[in-house]
């Protein structure tokens, strides 16, 4: 139980402090065997403390270190296996079998025979590494072998550390300017500070916000027939296996609800440790096509299940294993009992933290809004269990199990079949499909959501339905809003005549496609506003014009983006700053459309490594990461007409119209009172 309780902590801490842990350098060298014959060298050092796992564990193991050589043209073969040196065996106390291990310093050794006459060698390796107390996400890194042209024996060090690019004149070539061209304007304005004050403040509301759709989400999977009958069974275990002692009853119980709110905020643990490795990774999650296409087809399975046709479940494997767990009794068995609940009710909950989980990587917020939300949801899961213990008699005023129970989940159901066509939507703007726009995506919502009504009224059956003779109140009510619902989807056909688009809904802010992706009223930017999609282009004709620049950093799949566009672009404040003082470049970082090859290059992360930069996307996230050091979206950047000097302080999700405009005016005068406006 020790060792449990320190696990958490350390992942809790993990969490925490998300500096960027790299306890091993790798170097390549190159032995010349024969004309022919080369043996490719790679050395591992390793920080002390830190150990790497052998290329071969036993199953159920760590992840081994695996070697991979690009040889697909043909150009040598392998001779035999890669080699490694002698390490360490022991018997692993956490994996609870014999492994190798190595420490200080690894060498790894693979043969090659040359058919072609090669300089470089290509290859990768992968690699888990632990110390005493964490291990680290298994990590890729790139190998290159410098054969220098077959002329001479090599011993070349060469250590991968990814600093090797020049980024100076990639930036040129691409940007046509570097990091250290852009200053920032000495000029400041009065409401400066406000407006990026507001951003921090929003940004915090928005943590509170997740964690209480996840606290809704748990509170609507306690209304669920694999939740709802285990409140009374579980506390009247408590109570009475405690005996005349209440108080021990009251503990445990409290503790069994504070391990069902840990198993949930553990699940989030793995996704702060890739964002550390890559801030660029859950945004190439959530926009990438076959993954959402991927989430569409996950969503729909999860809402035919909710439908009743058949029951999602976990392995029976693991719950024997949690549940042989309970019997060891104490903390131990307490925890194990709180795992056993998170893995028998995953039929009703596993839907809803899919959408928990799915919702978070296509935000702005990635691991800690997936946090925010497995917290909340954690705490209305295990909380029920600590105030019933608390408070017995509260259980009286819990209404009994019935046919009410299916109803939630069918009506759940609804909601996944919804939300799948959400991510297909997400699929279809990245790739630009130009098929699920906005008029079918509303009326493929106008009809989920009539079922849903046409249900609640009592005029559609699905499997585990109870026989209705009444409608209830809650029902008929339901039903109701529902409708009302409906008409309000309906409502989003309507015409603006000023933008010359559909009217967009509120409520549908980052669900919907954008109301310019549409087949009857199509416009290429939001509102009908007149905007740049690449950089050197939208400068040339701001110096034309001699305006300033907004640099808007958004995507396609970014949910605050589709909500600033339509819901405070088009206010009359703001409209007039973008449609006639300002030149619009909006660059789009999930843009999936490749790159010319001549573009193609790779770049340094701003946190270490190298990436190679394959689409628009990567271009203009690169550009946002390397010359103003952040990765969010929206993301909006006022500049002078030749993109030198910025402005004022950037902001991010401004909701607010006062202190947007401020954000906007505060540029404008900043500008005008700058040597290159009075040109």
């Amino acid at each position: 139980m020790k060792k449990l309780i320190l696990l958490i902590t350390l992942l809790v801490c993990t969490i925490g402090n998300s500096q960027i842990l790299e306890p091993i350098k790798w170097a390549t060298s190159v032995e010349k065997i024969s004309d022919k014959e080369y043996k490719l060298v790679t050395k591992a050092t390793i920080e002390s403390g830190w150990h790497l796992y052998s290329q071969n564990v036993p199953e159920d193991g760590p992840i081994p270190t695996t070697f991979a050589y690009n040889h697909s043209d043909g150009a040598f073969s392998l001779v035999g296996n890669t080699i490694e040196e002698e390490g360490h065996t022991v018997n692993d106390p956490v994996f609870e079998m014999k492994i190798k291990f190595f420490e200080n310093t690894a060498t790894f050794e693979q043969n090659i025979k040359l058919k072609d006459d090669i300089s470089v060698v290509n290859g990768t390796v992968e690699f888990m590494v632990c110390d005493d107390t964490r291990c680290l996400p298994p990590t890729d890194v790139d190998l290159i072998f410098q054969l220098s042209g077959n002329s001479s024996s090599v011993n070349n060090e060469n250590e991968n550390t990814g600093l090797n690019v020049d980024n100076s004149a990639i930036n040129k070539s691409l940007y046509g300017m570097n990091p250290d061209d852009i200053r920032t304007s000495d000029i400041k304005c009065e409401n400066e500070v406000l407006s990026n004050a507001s951003n921090v403040k929003d940004s915090g509301k928005s943590l509170w916000s997740i964690f209480g759709l996840g606290f809704l989400g748990g509170l609507l999977a306690l209304l669920t027939p694999c939740v709802f009958p285990m409140i009374p069974l579980t506390v009247s275990f408590f109570t009475k296996s405690s005996g005349q002692n209440r108080s021990a009853g009251i503990s445990k119980a409290l503790l069994y609800g504070f391990f069902i709110f840990a198993v949930y905020i553990i699940l989030s643990v793995p996704f702060h440790l890739l964002d550390s490795v890559n801030p660029d990774i859950l945004n190439e999650i959530s926009t990438n096509v076959w993954l959402n296409i991927i989430f569409f087809a996950i969503f729909m399975f999860f809402a035919f299940s909710f439908f009743g046709y058949y029951e999602l479940t976990l392995p029976s494997s693991w719950t024997t294993k949690t549940t042989q767990g309970e019997t060891s009794g104490g903390l131990i068995g307490i925890f194990f009992m709180a795992l056993t609940l998170a893995i028998v009710s995953f039929s009703c909950t596993g839907p809803i933290l899919g959408s928990l989980l799915a919702g978070s990587l296509t935000a702005d917020g990635g691991a800690w809004q997936l946090t925010a939300g497995m917290a909340g949801f954690g705490v209305s899961l295990g909380l029920p269990f600590a105030l019933f213990a608390m408070f017995p008699n509260m259980m009286n005023a819990l209404p009994k199990s019935g046919g009410w129970l299916n109803t939630t989940k069918v009506i759940l159901g609804f909601l996944e079949l919804a939300l799948a066509f959400k991510f297909l939507s997400n699929a279809d703007l990245v790739a630009h499909w130009n098929l699920l726009k906005i008029e079918p995506f509303l009326i493929i919502w106008i009809l989920i959501f009539a079922g849903l009504a046409l249900y609640l009224f009592g005029k559609i059956k699905f499997p585990h339905d109870s026989p209705i003779k009444k409608l209830s109140f809650s029902r008929i009510a339901g039903g109701i809003l529902v409708a009302s619902f409906v008409i309000y989807l309906a409502s989003g056909f309507r015409i603006n005549k000023e933008t010359k688009t559909f009217t967009p809904l509120t409520l549908l802010s980052g669900l919907a496609p954008p109301v310019g992706y549409s087949f009857l009223y199509p416009n290429d930017c939001p509102n009908n506003l007149d905007c740049f999609k690449d950089l050197k282009t939208g400068i040339d004709y701001a110096k034309k014009v001699n305006k300033p620049i907004m640099l808007d950093f958004t995507g396609y799949a970014c949910v605050n983006c589709r909500k600033m566009e339509e819901h405070v672009w088009p206010l009359q404040s703001i409209d007039n700053y973008l449609r006639n003082d300002y030149v619009l470049i909006s660059l789009y970082v999930d843009d999936k459309k490749a790159l010319p090859v001549t573009e193609q290059v790779e770049v340094n992360r701003i946190n270490g490594g190298t990436r190679k930069l394959e689409s628009y996307g990567h271009k203009w996230a690169n550009f946002q990461t390397q010359f103003f050091k952040t990765n969010s979206q929206p993301y909006y950047v006022l500049l002078n007409s030749d993109g030198t000097e910025i402005l004022n302080q950037a902001v991010g999700y401004t909701p607010d119209e006062e202190d947007y405009s401020n954000f906007l005016e505060c540029g404008l005068e900043v500008f005008k009172n700058t040597d290159l406006a009075k040109k």
